[in-house]
């Protein structure tokens, strides 16, 4: 009528995956393990951006794969300076209890999101799981860093496949990729 048009629907993608304990680099991510995991995971969100056209990321915040997916998105950022990214933060105190490098990091890439989702102020038991289902009901696709173990990202795989998401999965110890 007067050449307004609705702007395009975002497509969205999430991050699930382990915290360091489970992962086969532990805390290191000089390890050999851990630079080929990161360069499956880039190649992974550089294909969600190019051929699923995906424009938002969203990242749990979490020690782990969180924290990793988001420093790959900002990098990415650079060569497709559309993207952006949101972080899913599950309370206020989520790093209260990291250590000094650790909440460095976290406070340093929470500043460089280009949106912040903060899902409650105080801690409670299910604040995560509120956190991971609010990341999959946001999202049309999800990649996960699982080995298949019961665990957290376990229950956000399953929710995500009961909300019918388009799923990748990433083992961290095989680098073997299941869509």
């Amino acid at each position: 009528m007067f050449g307004w048009k609705k702007a395009p629907r975002e497509i969205s993608c999430c991050f699930t995956g382990h915290r360091p304990q489970s992962l086969p680099f532990g805390y290191d991510e000089q390890n050999p393990a851990c630079v080929q995991l990161k360069k499956v995971l880039r190649s992974e969100i550089e294909r969600q951006i190019t051929k699923n056209g995906v424009t938002h990321f969203i990242t749990g915040m979490a020690l782990g794969i969180d924290l990793i997916a988001a420093e790959l998105v900002l990098k990415l950022k650079k060569q497709y300076p559309n993207i952006t990214l949101e972080s899913a933060i599950p309370c206020e105190n989520q790093a209260v209890k990291w250590s000094d490098a650790q909440r460095e990091r976290y406070y340093n890439l929470a500043a460089k999101c280009d949106k912040e989702t903060m899902l409650q102020r105080a801690y409670t038991k299910d604040c995560f799981q509120k956190r991971n289902q609010y990341m999959v009901d946001n999202s049309d696709f999800v990649i996960a860093v699982w080995n298949g173990s019961p665990s957290g990202t376990g229950q956000t795989v399953h929710y995500a496949q009961s909300k019918g998401k388009t799923i990748t999965i990433i083992n961290p110890f095989s680098l073997e990729i299941t869509k």
